[in-house]
């Protein structure tokens, strides 16, 4: 009836707002801000490009979605080696999931917080990648991009290990590389752990301006170190921190890992401080049995954060890295 539905929803109306008044404003504001921060998602810049056509910001790619979980439905971009161009003309995404076989390595891209996979800088390294003879899968996270989903450290972990297997299982003999950058570090070696647990560790790992776990590199994030001095601010927001569940422990990860690893850090990286870089290698290098499997490499000046990929020497740092490890 009228009556009782009114009663229905005057009782749900009553315990939110008994919710909203148990917790204390912090409670509400700071897990929301923490996500913000940490993943940027809702930044989907460039903006008005078309994620479903990447041949109009990138040549020999194909546009595509996998379901990971349900409700879950991640874009995916998948750039042929630059060398196969003239095969892909006008070829579909099945003759693209064919050439993962090809023998060409692949690399799955895992990118760093905001934006999405037409971001400028991403391109260019997939070019670099490609043009060095690569495939590359650039992957939109959950709640990236035109992805579905909300990220969570958990769930974006899971969107990692999912396209890794989806591409194992298509790939042949072919080496299969997991690539993260800044944030995308912490979902690399998240992904790897869990995959090393299951008695299946990835082909090969490269981490781009890596940090030591999440807790660190926030508090020292340049957007928040104006803050570290109010009064309550630090454990207020490590509080946040762990309610949901953001740590990305790199440092731990790395304890448990065998696969071939490569650090790659830039000497002027203001966002991801080198010293972090630095502290990984130290704590992977000490826990690795065969030493040979780790390897840091650091590039001058110039490059900052986002840009390794316009150094020279980063396509034949990775080429001769992997060829080692894989040979």
């Amino acid at each position: 009836s009228f009556p009782h539905s009114c009663s229905t929803l005057g009782g749900k109306i009553a315990a939110l707002c008994d919710s909203f008044t148990s917790k204390s404003l912090k409670e509400h504001v700071f897990p929301p801000l923490i996500d913000m921060l940490i993943y940027f998602n809702f930044f989907k810049a460039p903006f008005l490009v078309d994620l479903k056509k990447p041949e109009l910001k990138i040549p020999h790619t194909v546009n595509f979605y996998l379901r990971v979980e349900p409700g879950v439905m991640l874009g995916i971009w998948h750039t042929v080696p630059s060398c196969r161009e003239e095969d892909a003309k006008g070829k579909d995404r099945c003759w693209y999931e064919a050439a993962l076989r090809d023998g060409n390595p692949i690399i799955v891209y895992l990118h760093g917080s905001a934006q999405h996979r037409a971001a400028s800088h991403r391109l260019k390294l997939v070019k670099v990648l490609s043009d060095g003879g690569f495939h590359v899968l650039s992957v939109d996270y959950r709640g990236f991009g035109d992805s579905t989903g909300k990220p969570t450290e958990e769930g974006l972990t899971t969107d990692a290990i999912r396209v890794y297997e989806w591409t194992k299982a298509r790939s042949g003999i072919t080496p299969v590389c997991l690539w993260g950058h800044s944030l995308g570090t912490g979902v690399a070696t998240n992904a790897a752990k869990v995959l090393e647990e299951k008695g299946c560790p990835v082909d090969a790992i490269v981490l781009e301006a890596p940090f030591t776990n999440m807790w660190v590199a926030s508090i020292n994030y340049p957007l928040l170190k104006i803050y570290r001095n109010v009064p309550g601010f630090l454990r207020t927001f490590m509080d946040a921190m762990r309610k949901d569940k953001i740590v990305f422990p790199n440092d731990e990860n790395v304890k448990f890992l065998s696969s071939p690893l490569l650090i790659l850090h830039g000497e002027d990286d203001r966002t991801v401080p080198l010293e972090y870089g630095k502290k990984l290698y130290e704590i992977a290098h000490n826990a690795y049995r065969n030493k040979e499997r780790v390897k840091m490499v650091i590039f001058p000046p110039g490059f900052q954060h986002n840009l390794l990929c316009k150094s020279p020497t980063l396509l034949i740092t990775v080429r001769d890295f992997l060829s080692k490890q894989w040979s």
